[in-house]
């Protein structure tokens, strides 16, 4: 049986206005966002020394022309599509 305890805290304004907009635009009640921050914070920490385990992806290996000793290839790569959609939402100089 699951127990509760009803309490009251004071809470910033301007905190309590964010907390409830992330809980409506999560569909959820403020108590479990509330819960699940106090949750978070009250878990133990990883022992000092102890392995956090990443996840890791399997890939086809880097894109062809990217050389990883190259910075410069390895940017121009990164940012390749954001460079583009910047150059077609900028106004052209000739407009």
């Amino acid at each position: 049986m699951l127990s509760c305890m009803r309490t009251t805290l004071n809470v910033d304004d301007g905190l309590l206005q964010e907390a409830k907009r992330r809980a409506v635009e999560e569909q959820r009640t403020l108590t479990s966002l509330v819960e699940e921050g106090l949750r978070r914070v009250l878990a133990p920490a990883p022992a000092r020394g102890e392995r956090i385990r990443l996840p890791t992806f399997r890939g086809d290996g880097t894109q062809p022309g990217v050389d990883l000793a190259d910075w410069e290839s390895v940017q121009q790569a990164a940012y390749a599509d954001e460079e583009a959609a910047y150059r077609s939402a900028a106004p052209s100089a000739a407009s």
